[in-house]
């Protein structure tokens, strides 16, 4: 993969008994971005110039798992990825971040958010509703829709050969996309394709869907509910593409009960469930606006 094209400074750090692959530029105070399924770091290329641009240290990692980023054997409980994200944190020298997650990079953020206050100076999402609101009864369509794929992840193995087999990566962009937005490009489906289909990515991939579901019920899943329930108390954003067919908007507006400060809704029109890739102008707009009244550059957040 050619990851070094581009801006940005390629570069491994160690946290939380893990190493991960960070794409980095610009100075300020950091903005972590944590990508979704089925990406890596690279999906936030559009936001990583701009972001440096307007003042910040813009950092994107691959989560725990993917990517450059180390394949652990285990590892994939939201409470040791929302760890691994504050390790960086920390490594990166730095008291705070404001955190940027789609996807399942929004629900590690939420977690980190949760159980590392500390760390997190503001939250933005991106198609993640909060993950206690995440899998409650009576959702709306897209909320099903998004359990539906979350419940085909969970038999064993035959989910990680449908990935690395024919065209699941390029099916399952264009379905979860705008018609109109023209995104995945035949590229971007090759980025992706090569990026996950690199052994044992896809399992480690599928673990993150396979906890959400199989913990419930278990103590680490007890642990981590109870967690979610203090309050957030920073900043949050959430951004939510008009077109998203399964992130499930009443668990975005009930996500809003979670949050202590300030909360903003943004709706991106034209985009479904990758709007930072979909529409990346509108939102890196969205982000900067909000980013400049939460986050001023200057302050250099070293301890």
């Amino acid at each position: 993969m050619h990851d070094a094209d581009g801006p940005w400074t390629l570069r491994h750090v160690a946290a939380n008994g893990a190493r991960f692959r960070l794409a980095e530029m610009g100075t300020g105070p950091l903005v972590l971005f944590l990508h979704g399924f089925p990406e890596y770091w690279w999906a936030w290329r559009h936001q990583l110039p701009a972001v440096a641009a307007a003042g910040y240290h813009a950092v994107a990692m691959d989560l725990r798992g993917y990517g450059g980023s180390d394949k652990t054997p285990n590892g994939y409980d939201p409470l040791t990825l929302s760890a691994d994200v504050a390790g960086v944190v920390r490594t990166l020298g730095r008291r705070d971040a404001v955190l940027v997650g789609h996807g399942w990079g929004g629900y590690v953020a939420w977690a980190t958010a949760a159980g590392h206050p500390d760390c997190v100076a503001a939250l933005a999402t991106i198609s993640a509703p909060h993950p206690l609101e995440l899998l409650r009864l009576g959702t709306d369509a897209r909320g099903r829709s998004g359990l539906l794929h979350v419940l085909a992840m969970q038999t064993p193995w035959l989910p990680e050969r449908r990935i690395m087999r024919g065209d699941y990566i390029a099916r399952h962009l264009a379905r979860w996309a705008s018609p109109g937005s023209g995104f995945p490009s035949a590229y971007e489906v090759e980025r992706y394709r090569e990026a996950l289909n690199r052994w044992p990515a896809p399992h480690c991939a599928l673990e993150y869907h396979r906890w959400l579901l199989r913990s419930r019920h278990r103590a680490d899943g007890r642990a981590f509910a109870a967690t979610m329930r203090r309050r957030i108390d920073v900043p949050v954003q959430q951004i939510v593409g008009s077109d998203d067919p399964v992130t499930s908007l009443v668990a975005v507006e009930a996500s809003a009960a979670h949050v202590g400060s300030s909360l903003e809704e943004v709706r991106i029109e034209g985009a479904g469930h990758f709007a930072h890739e979909e529409q990346p102008d509108r939102v890196t707009a969205a982000l900067l606006r909000w980013l400049s009244e939460r986050a001023a550059p200057g302050a250099d957040g070293v301890e």
